[in-house]
């Protein structure tokens, strides 16, 4: 069984992206991993050269003109994924602000051989932590998705759409995929506030045009993070590529979780999840075979 990695990345340095840990932290499940590096204003290409000899590059130009619904991640993600070696029979996606943790890493070889041959599944499901703020704080599940497809057949009829998030196949079609006992560490609400601000200022251009930013992204030199409804201590492990940048963090953010406010309607949505173990009320752009 052959397995590719891919993702892409631009100005990972500046928007402080831990992409060098996202891409190690799948480097021990694959044979390759494909990285498209966008055309950045840091050292992001040197960056990703000098990973691991199993990082094959591919330079690409982000169309900025494309300024709705993150359509050019999209764009960027299946450039990766068109490059990947046409033997591998799963790809796996990660994608820079995200981190797979080594725990999961023989279930996850596992799923694969079990799936590997099996045309009734198109890809893998992971469960998702949201951490927000700082390394010691994860999401509450009623405000963010809480899985997601992270590997997929290596096919030419799958593709990743919207602002790549997820996946879908021929002519629009959901994913068939298989559920697994395996996270990925989402980290994208978790940099300096003067870097989260960076963030804000840039990436909401890939969704708005100039006027809706103008009106609607506050201009200022650090990011805001206490406008958050609900914030739950994470009392887990880290995975290990993930030591170095947590170590170094460098600069401080607390969250009283007695504070945690829920309206009706999410109250509502908790006590369903607790029931029946699945989310109520949630878009999901795949269908659970397994």
């Amino acid at each position: 069984m052959k397995v590719s990695g891919f993702t892409f990345i631009r100005n990972g340095i500046k928007l402080d992206y831990p992409i060098e840990e996202a891409i190690r932290s799948i480097l021990p499940l694959c044979d390759e991993v494909v990285v498209a590096v966008g055309n950045s204003e840091d050292d992001t290409l040197k960056l990703i050269q000098n990973i691991d000899p199993k990082v094959r590059i591919i330079e690409t130009v982000w169309d900025d003109s494309l300024r709705e619904g993150g359509a050019v991640l999209a764009i960027e993600t299946d450039k990766a994924f068109k490059a990947l070696a046409k033997d591998s029979d799963w790809a796996i996606y990660i994608q820079g602000d995200e981190v797979m943790h080594e725990g999961y890493y023989d279930t996850i070889r596992h799923a694969m051989q079990q799936y590997a041959q099996d045309e009734s599944v198109d890809g893998l499901l992971f469960n998702y932590r949201h951490f927000y703020g700082s390394y010691d704080y994860i999401g509450d599940a009623i405000q963010w998705y809480p899985k997601e497809i992270r590997i997929v057949k290596n096919r030419s009829d799958i593709y990743s759409f919207g602002d790549a998030q997820g996946f879908k196949k021929g002519t629009g079609e959901k994913l068939n995929v298989a559920e697994i006992e395996a996270y990925i560490h989402h980290y994208g609400w978790v940099k300096s506030p003067e870097a989260m601000q960076r963030k804000q200022e840039s990436f909401h251009k890939l969704w708005h045009d100039d006027n809706w930013v103008e009106k609607n992204i506050v201009k200022a030199e650090e990011f805001d993070y206490s406008e958050v409804k609900a914030l739950w201590k994470f009392d887990g492990e880290h995975p290990s590529v993930m030591q170095n940048r947590i170590a170094t963090k460098g600069w401080k953010f607390d969250h009283d979780i007695s504070r945690n406010t829920f309206s009706f309607k999410e109250k509502v949505k908790k006590w369903a999840q607790k029931i029946t173990r699945k989310p109520l009320g949630e878009y999901q752009n795949y269908i659970v075979v397994k």
